[in-house]
């Protein structure tokens, strides 16, 4: 009995290391910033310690496969800036939409929140966002994308796809066409609150209904990636811009997506992109009190958090609870006692950076749960803020089509409405209403709308 309690034992101090060489042998993506050129001798050199795999010039980015136990060495090369996992990053032809933009569409609470609409009147602000491209790095559109947007508001001659990225994925590919066949329905749902959308014919006002998007798919199927695949798409908009592919018109980046680190080729793809005049923005992170999620976390990108409208799910003049969405009136003048927080918005952690605040609590927009079936969801998440930001920011671009990453950024943050701490009971879609509570930390610089945002814009 003694030797066999001593066997036991020692399998079981065992197995820990074990484990901890067959982590140090797994095969990992590794990114790689190098201070200078990728020369042939310095891939030789990369070459012994795993498989290159693409070479980013622009960024001098070099992508490795190898093995946990290969990265201490990799990042004592004295040519190497940076070195990190690659990091996992989440977010999840028809009849065609006869009308060419969605400016005209109904109100919904989010967009009456932003200030763009307001319930009977449409539109409120004078700019719609004409003239102005707006890349949306994520999952791509659904097979049905001409059901819910015009045409003529997807630039399909840029729409691209790329695919790979981590450890056990392979290289990065560019898969053609494969941006329009998304079964996830995320990066769909995004473009909605930008453009706006079709239900079921009934047209639905978005914040910058004339811009053009350019859909990047980043995120695979089930709605995640890796950020060498982010950063591919960061500077293949990048690169568009920089060439005159897009004319002179400005660029606006949304990236509703994110991770848990600061990935080295997404920070330099973003610098990379911003020195090229391309606006980013992106969310802020669902992770409640863990923290801010990559790149939003990122100081240079404008990040935004989630908010809600206290009004929701509630009956309103016409003694509905169900059409709060979208047959209520969010009141004029914009006051933050009107709005909450949400409980899952990430808050700021020392390190971070939080922008602003915007809608992101049940919006509701084109969302599949069957293939080629058309239907509409309430969703909620920062990714659902993030694109209501690059749409202001594509208005101001119109207003102003000079404005640097830095310029959009400050006046957003000045603009915003000052929100600090604060609880609200919040009626939910079923049970009691709950109250919610959040911190200075959750705010940032405050609630933003476009008239507020616009009004600064020179």
């Amino acid at each position: 009995m003694i030797n066999k309690a001593l066997s036991v034992l020692a399998l079981a101090c065992a197995l820990p290391v074990a484990a901890q060489a067959a982590s140090a042998s797994r095969q990992i993506g590794v990114n790689v910033l190098l201070d200078g050129d990728a020369t042939p001798a310095t891939l030789a050199r990369l070459g012994t310690y795993g498989t290159v795999r693409e070479v980013v010039a622009e960024i001098d980015l070099v992508t490795l496969k190898t093995t946990e136990s290969q990265l201490s060495a990799i990042r004592a090369l004295p040519f190497v800036l940076a070195a990190n996992p690659d990091a996992e990053r989440k977010g999840s032809p028809v009849d065609t939409v006869s009308a060419t933009n969605f400016a005209n569409g109904l109100s919904t609470w989010d967009q009456d929140a932003v200030d763009v609409t307001n319930l009977g009147a449409g539109r409120t602000v004078p700019y719609d966002g004409a003239g102005v491209y707006v890349a949306v790095l994520d999952t791509g559109l659904l097979d049905t994308w001409r059901q819910y947007f015009p045409q003529e508001r997807i630039a399909t001659q840029f729409a691209k796809a790329f695919n790979g990225g981590g450890g056990e994925q392979g290289s990065v590919s560019e898969p053609p066409n494969k941006w329009e066949h998304d079964q996830n329905s995320h990066g769909t749902h995004v473009t909605s609150s930008i453009l706006g959308y079709s239900l079921n014919g009934t047209p639905i006002n978005g914040t910058a209904p004339r811009a053009t998007v350019i859909p990047v798919k980043v995120l695979n199927q089930n709605g995640s990636g890796w950020s060498s695949v982010v950063a591919a798409g960061i500077v293949y908009v990048a690169n568009l811009k920089a060439s005159g592919a897009l004319g002179n018109s400005p660029v606006v980046i949304n990236m509703s997506l994110g991770g848990s680190v600061l990935d080295a080729a997404e920070k330099a793809a973003i610098d990379y992109a911003i020195s090229e005049g391309v606006v980013i923005v992106a969310s802020a992170g669902n992770e409640g009190t863990a923290g801010m999620g990559y790149p939003g976390a990122y100081a240079p990108v404008i990040s935004v958090a989630a908010s809600g409208w206290n009004g929701q799910w509630k009956p309103g003049a016409d003694g509905n609870p169900g059409n709060w969405w979208n047959a209520d009136d969010v009141p004029d003048p914009t006051n933050t006692a009107d709005f909450h927080v949400a409980d899952f918005s990430s808050r700021q952690l020392a390190g971070q950076d939080l922008d602003v605040v915007a809608p992101g609590s049940w919006v509701v927009g084109p969302y599949q749960t069957q293939s080629g079936k058309r239907s509409y969801f309430y969703l909620s998440g920062t990714s659902m803020a993030s694109p209501h930001v690059a749409g202001i920011a594509a208005l101001m671009l119109q207003k102003d089509p000079n404005l640097a990453q830095a310029d959009v950024e400050d006046i957003l943050t000045t603009a915003a409405i000052p929100w600090g701490a604060g609880c609200a009971l919040v009626s939910q879609p079923s049970g009691p209403a709950v109250n919610e509570c959040w911190g200075a930390d959750a705010t940032g610089s405050g609630l933003i709308t476009a008239t507020n945002a616009l009004s600064l814009t020179p």
